[in-house]
C-alpha cells in the first residue's frame, strides 16, 4: 500500500478517540479544493513503509484508541484490506476517511467487520460532481457508498466542505436534502492553502456561516457546522 504521510497523534480526526492518522498515494478524483494535492498523483518516490507505521502502533497500542486511513483516496489502494487486518489484530479501532467511489471494497470492509467508523464527503450535488471533482464520477456508487453506509450499524458520517464561490445556499439546501434527521451531516468551511490547487477560492466568514446555519436549522436540525 502506498503511504506517503503519517501523522503520529490526532486528537480531532477520530471523534473522541485518540488516534493517528495516514495518508495515502493517489486519488481518483481532481478536486480543486484539495488541501491534500500532493496526494493526487498515484506515484511519489517519499512513501512511509507499512512496516514502519504498523511497528509505532505496536508500539503504542496501549496508549492509542484506533488509526485514521486518509489520503488520497484510500480505496484504491491494493493492499488496503490486508493492512487493515493487520492494525485489528493489534486490538485497534480504524476509522476510514472516503469519497464514496468504491462501494464494493467498502461493503467488503463492513462485512468483515474491519472498519469502525467511515467518513465519506459528499462534494457537490451528486448530478454535477465534476464541477468540484474535474473528473466523470459515477453517481451510482455514490448512491451506493451513501445506501450501505445508513444500513451499516457502524458510526459513520457524511461531511461537504463548503466554499463561498461553488457553494450556493440553494446548493447546500439541496445536499441537506439527501439525508433525513437522525444522522448528522457536516457542514466544514473551505480553508486556503499553499496546497490548494485553485488560488480563487474563498471560505466563507463566520457571519455568513451563522447565517447558513440559521436559515438550514429551521428545516435540518441534523446540520452541524463545524468550528461555530
Amino acid at each position: 500500500m502506498k503511504i506517503s504521510g503519517f501523522q503520529k497523534l490526532t486528537l480531532l480526526d477520530y471523534p473522541g478517540r485518540i488516534a493517528c492518522i495516514i495518508f495515502t498515494q493517489g486519488c481518483n478524483y481532481k478536486c480543486s479544493y484539495c488541501q491534500n494535492s500532493l496526494l493526487i498523483p498515484h506515484e511519489n518516490e517519499e512513501l512511509v513503509a507499512e512496516e514502519e507505521v504498523l511497528a509505532y502502533l505496536n508500539q503504542r497500542k496501549s496508549i492509542l484508541d484506533g488509526i485514521v486511513i486518509s489520503g488520497g483516496e484510500p480505496t484504491i489502494q491494493i493492499g488496503l484490506v490486508d493492512f487493515i487486518k493487520k492494525v485489528k489484530s493489534l486490538g485497534l479501532l480504524v476509522k476510514l476517511d472516503t469519497n464514496g467511489s468504491n462501494p464494493k471494497l467498502l461493503k467488503q470492509l463492513l462485512e468483515e467487520k474491519l472498519v469502525d467508523y467511515v467518513a465519506m464527503d459528499i462534494k457537490y450535488l451528486l448530478e454535477e460532481y465534476s464541477v468540484v471533482t474535474k473528473c466523470r464520477v459515477n453517481r451510482n456508487n455514490l448512491l451506493e457508498s451513501m445506501n450501505i453506509l445508513k444500513n451499516s450499524g457502524i458510526e459513520y458520517e457524511f461531511r461537504t466542505t463548503i466554499i463561498k464561490n461553488v457553494h450556493t445556499m440553494d446548493i447546500i439546501l439541496k445536499l441537506c436534502k439527501y439525508f433525513d434527521n437522525k444522522q448528522p451531516f457536516y457542514l466544514q468551511n473551505f480553508e486556503q492553502s499553499e496546497y490548494v490547487p485553485d488560488k480563487t477560492l474563498e471560505s466563507f466568514t463566520r457571519d455568513e456561516l451563522k447565517e447558513i446555519e440559521k436559515i438550514i436549522k429551521k428545516e435540518y436540525p441534523n446540520v452541524v457546522i463545524r468550528g461555530l
